[in-house]
């Protein structure tokens, strides 16, 4: 089930980027949980095109409606249907570009996969699938934070060449939400608006890096060997468009480290074990072990530009494409709740299975 995710948890997506409407089923979810579109709709704001000069122009206020599993305010413990209408639709901008798949898209993939392709925006592929995810990621979220006191924050920590000093132990969504870029580094983010708005000019577009911090999650979430917590995480992230990496805690800068250097030293906490550094980035074993969750996701470049670019079509025919349609210039921004989501749908996951394990 490819457009699936989770095990007692679980949502699937649905919807193309030009078709009537996205949205997604969320089975599991507990009930009497407080739940109305008011919880879910400033996570699909945060996520929504046309926000800024740094984004895609496609007008769209993203409003959800939530169809079934919940009554007077709270959910039924039953199925929750989530639905988000596709109003400014433009299939014709795609269609110069039917016959010539998109150079690093996934026209050509889809294709040779199905025999058949959405021709206009990119059908799953494209961002706009993440709706989904997104609204039934703020419901993961609030249970989190209602049962657990779990709090989430990504920002962009980079865009380009360009890096943001920031620290994971006091960063707010206020202070993320405080620039345009998402990059409470002030100073950086400025560079980066600049950065993106040059490229956009020049028809191009920029790549960029989101890290993530989860705070208050309990010891013990994760399970062992194929479903350690950060492979889950991982699996969550690179399922997003547009990602080519993904790495925690000390990631790939740990590779150049001694282990007497690496190791997180235990030490008392609140009447726990804690550890003084957290070089392990909140899972050991691919479990959770009390300290804060803290991954980075790369993403690539936007592939949708329109500069000229010399490629072929469907037939092998040399052609020059200059591609149509109103596209995000660097993607990073707007993928911040959509990581934040992700990671809650993942959390939320891990605790009615630890949950069920402690019966």
């Amino acid at each position: 089930m490819s457009s699936t995710i989770g095990t007692l948890f679980r949502v699937s997506t649905f919807g193309e980027s030009h078709c009537k409407g996205v949205g997604a089923i969320v089975d599991g979810c507990p009930s009497r949980i407080p739940l109305t579109e008011a919880d879910i709709q400033p996570q699909l704001d945060r996520r929504r095109p046309g926000q800024s000069k740094v984004a895609t122009a496609r007008a769209e206020s993203d409003t959800v409606t939530i169809l079934s599993g919940t009554e007077n305010g709270l959910t039924l413990g039953t199925p929750i249907g989530l639905f988000v209408p596709n109003k400014d639709q433009r299939p014709g901008d795609y269609q110069e570009m039917n016959q010539i798949p998109r150079p690093s898209h996934a026209d050509y993939t889809y294709q040779m996969k199905y025999g058949i392709r959405a021709s206009s925006g990119g059908g799953r592929s494209s961002a706009r699938e993440t709706i989904g995810r997104v609204a039934a990621g703020a419901i993961a979220e609030k249970v989190l934070k209602l049962k657990f006191g779990i709090d989430i924050v990504a920002w962009v920590s980079s865009v380009g060449e360009i890096d943001g000093e920031v620290d994971a132990d006091t960063i707010t969504r206020e202070r993320v939400d405080g620039t345009m870029v998402r990059c409470p580094d002030v100073d950086a983010s400025a560079r980066m608006e600049q950065a993106i708005v040059a490229a956009k000019a020049d028809g191009d577009s920029l790549g960029g890096i989101v890290s993530c911090v989860c705070r208050n999650v309990p010891a013990g979430w994760g399970e062992p060997v194929f479903d350690k917590l950060e492979a889950a995480l991982a699996r969550a992230m690179m399922s997003l468009p547009a990602t080519k990496a993904f790495e925690i805690g000390s990631g790939f800068a740990g590779t150049r480290m001694r282990g007497s250097a690496h190791n997180d030293m235990f030490v008392g906490k609140g009447g726990q074990l804690g550890t003084r550094t957290n070089r392990s980035g909140g899972i050991q074993g691919g479990i959770s072990n009390g300290e804060p969750i803290v991954f980075r996701v790369a993403f690539k470049p936007p592939a949708t530009i329109s500069k000229a670019q010399p490629t072929v079509d469907f037939n092998g025919t040399p052609v020059v494409l200059e591609a149509k349609g109103r596209h995000d210039p660097c993607v990073v921004p707007r993928a911040i709740p959509i990581v934040e989501t992700m990671a809650a749908l993942v959390l939320m996951d891990a605790a009615l299975r630890q949950h069920a394990r402690t019966l």
